[in-house]
Parts: structure tokens; sequence; C-alpha cells
């Protein structure tokens, strides 16, 4: 199994236990936010910098320690000292103790604890760094990545590769119901959804698409995302129980649960899939025969080869916001530096490096088959693509792609959206506008708590 799955499956286990994370942030010492940088390093002394990051499968060390060697050779006086497969958890231990052990630099997967690593700055502010090397981060970096790396103005972290979210359909499968082209709108993806389904009395023969919350990537976010809501108002309150594109989204949902067999029948089906991240996988087998499904699985797929062809697009948008199509959800990597670090000049030359050289970008994106964190990147004839995969960086530089907002609890406000889904999407809850109004009130409560 290609490496950038695993990697995935991390993320998404990180981002349900974020209120563990929380719990080791919240008792944290909160370090300085000011720009160090008075290191030796500038001078041309020799300064060794440790960097953490989450990567452990052999060509993503492979790569990201390439990468490193190609910044020691530009820069002969900065040694680094990578340590891979480290996890957020202890990232957050080390950061909390601070002294000679704690890293320079930090990678994570989980874009859902920027918030809490810039409300506790234990990252340090990166705008001095960026504003002294002339770095115009809204001409470098697609919107959406800017807006899962800072909270609330801090700038602590930065973009080190992305996901992009997009549809995976089965041309075979297309051709056998007489669809001709990939739907555009939730109301020919909820036809051709239909056309798809081959019933097998209480179960499947062929299901045209998984709509529950537990059907791996068909979550509450990813949905969301192509609505363009505000999780949050102006004041910082929850947003989910006063946005109408919140209702909708869960209206829709369920509506394509119903639409498809109804609930029990869907969850029944779905206890027969194989592993996400696994050649089990029910679009690589055909049980399902469009997904919702990050730029990964196109790796996967060319590894495993299905017994049929398949192809990529956008994920559909509501009718009424048609003219977005070619939108997608975002998420990636982010890389800050320790706000406690005594070598922060040096560190931001590594984390400079990876960011923003073009070269630097591109050969990791090549390397781990994920989506480039800047325009430059993304554009570089160097990169390596074909037309499945471009559907992904077309997303990606999208300008009404999205993604959730930085909270300084984490992801707790999207597990509690994530949980009236399911309970919504199942019958347990029929009162859905009694049910946002609850998950508001929760959301705004376990913020104020994490304050």
């Amino acid at each position: 199994m290609h490496s950038t799955t695993s990697r995935r499956g991390r993320r998404t286990i990180a981002a349900i236990t974020g209120s563990a994370v929380l719990a080791l942030l919240a008792t944290a010492c909160t370090g300085s936010n000011d720009a160090g940088g008075n290191d030796d390093s500038a001078s041309g002394k020799d300064v060794t910098i440790t960097f953490w990051h989450g990567w452990s499968q052999d060509n993503e060390v492979k790569a990201i320690n390439d990468n490193i060697a190609a910044f020691e050779k530009a820069h002969p006086n900065i040694h680094v000292k990578a340590v891979a497969n480290i996890a957020d958890d202890k990232v957050n231990q080390a950061l909390r103790a601070g002294g000679d052990d704690a890293p320079d630099v930090v990678s994570s997967f989980t874009t859902n604890n920027v918030g809490m690593f810039c409300s506790t700055k234990s990252f340090a502010d990166l705008k001095p760094f960026l504003d002294k090397s002339g770095i115009d981060t809204a001409r470098t970096f697609p919107s959406a990545m800017l807006s899962y790396t800072q909270f609330q103005g801090n700038q602590c972290s930065l973009p080190l590769l992305g996901d992009a979210y997009g549809l995976y359909y089965n041309k075979k499968a297309f051709a056998d119901a007489g669809i001709t082209a990939p739907p555009k709108t939730f109301s020919e993806f909820a036809a051709d959804a239909v056309k798809l389904t081959v019933n097998d009395g209480d179960s499947y023969k062929q299901l045209g698409f998984m709509p529950l919350y537990h059907g791996y990537e068909s979550t509450t976010e990813h949905f969301l995302g192509q609505y363009g809501p505000t999780y949050f108002n102006a004041d910082g309150k929850s947003a989910v129980a006063t946005d109408p594109k919140v209702a909708q989204m869960l209206t829709w949902q369920k509506s394509m649960v119903d639409k498809l067999g109804g609930y029990a029948k869907l969850d029944k089906y779905r206890s027969t899939f194989g592993e996400e991240f696994s050649a089990k996988n029910p679009f690589h087998t055909g049980q399902v025969a469009m997904a919702i499904d990050g730029e990964w699985r196109t790796t996967s797929l060319a590894e495993n080869k299905p017994d049929f062809d398949w192809a990529t697009a956008p994920f559909p948008v509501p009718d009424d916001q048609a003219d977005s199509w070619g939108r997608g959800y975002q998420t990636g990597t982010i890389i800050g530096i320790a706000s406690g670090s005594k070598k922060q000049a040096a560190a931001w030359e590594l984390v400079k490096y990876l960011t923003t050289d073009t070269d630097a970008v591109v050969n990791f994106a090549n390397a781990i088959h994920n989506v480039p964190s800047t325009f430059d990147a993304l554009n570089s004839p160097k990169l390596v693509s074909d037309p499945n995969f471009k559907t992904f960086l077309d997303i990606a530089k999208h300008p009404q792609s999205g993604t959730t907002p930085a909270s300084v609890n984490g992801g707790g406000y999207i597990v509690s959206l994530q949980n009236l889904g399911y309970d919504y999407e199942s019958g347990k809850q029929g009162d859905l506008a009694a049910g946002l109004a609850a998950t508001a009130k929760e959301i705004d409560a376990a913020i104020a708590q994490a304050k």
C-alpha cells in the first residue's frame, strides 16, 4: 500500500483523537511568539537544528531526507538532525517540557491542531520571518492552505504539501448505465447514483455512492467543502445553526441516504467493505461506482489495478452554486518553528526552503504523490502528473476551494457536527433545527472551556 495512504490514516485518527492532544496543550506553558533568530547561523557559524516529522514509510523518509540533503548543500553551516515518525502528542510533550531535547522545527499531519499550536504560542509566529524574507503569502500559497495554517491572524505554521478531495468514478459502470460524463451538480449526482445502483434483495450488487458518514471519506466537512460554509461568526461563536448551508448539506446527504435504499440497508452493505487503505477498498472492488477521496487514491488504484477503467473529476456542487464546480475540500501537512527554539534563524531557513523553494516542493510532491503547496510548484513543468492527478491540482488552485478553519480546541467542533450527522442520517435525531442549535451550543461551550 502506498505510503500516502498510511499517512492519511494517521491524520484521520489524529483528528478524531483531538481531545487527547488538547489535554496536553491545555496544560502546556505558553511560549513566546516573538521571532527569535539570534543564533549564529547568520554569521556563518555551524548550527545544528532538530527537525521532527511524522513520515515513516521508506519512500517518505527518503524523500524528506533528500530535501534536507539539498538544503544542507545550499546552507553548509546548518546541519539538520531529522527524527521521523513523531506523533503530535509527543511533539506537545516536548514543546511543553522545552530544553535541549525539544525540536526546533516540527511538521504535523493534523491541521486541526493549528489553532492550539498558535493560541498556546508553542509555535512561533512566522510573520516576522516572512516579512524579512519578502514572502507574500497570498501570492505564494493557495488560500485554503493559508487558512488552515493560521489562527486569528497568527501565521504560526506554513503548508508543506496538501491533500485535495474530488470524485472518483468507474468508467465501465458509467458506460453500462448510459452515463456519458461525470456529474457537476448534486441533482445530476443523485440521478447518476440511482442509475448506477444495482439492487440485490436486501443488499446491492453495485451501489452508486455510499453517502453514510462512516463511509470512509464521506464526512461532514468534506461534503460541506462543496458549499463554502461559515463555521464561525465574527464573534467566534459557532455558525452551524445560523448558516443555512450547513442545514442544506445535512438535508442533501439525508436525501441521498433515502434515495439509495435507506440507512439500515446502506449500513449493512457498508459492513461488507474492506479496509479503506487496501486493495479491498469498495471503489477498487467495484462495490461502489463513485466515491469521494483524495489525490493519493490515484496511486493506490495504479498499483492495485482494478479490472475496470476509472477517472476523476471535481466533486459535484449544490445546484444553486453550479458556477463553483471545480472547488473541493483541502487539508495537508503543516510545518512550524518551536517558539522555545534558540536557533530560530537557522530553523526558519529550513522551513523557508521546504515550503517555498519550488524544486524542493515539487520533488517532495513527486516522491509521495501529494498536492504541491505553492502556486509555482502547482504550475511547475517538473511536476509529475496525468489527467487523473491534474484534477486535484486544479482543485487546489481553485479560488473557491475551502477547508475547516483552525479552532482553539482543535477539531472538537468538527467532531460535534459529525456526531449530529450520525444521528440525523440514522433517524435518531428527527428535528434538524433543534439538533443544529444544540450542536452550536455544545461547540461554543467546548471552545469557552478551552480558552
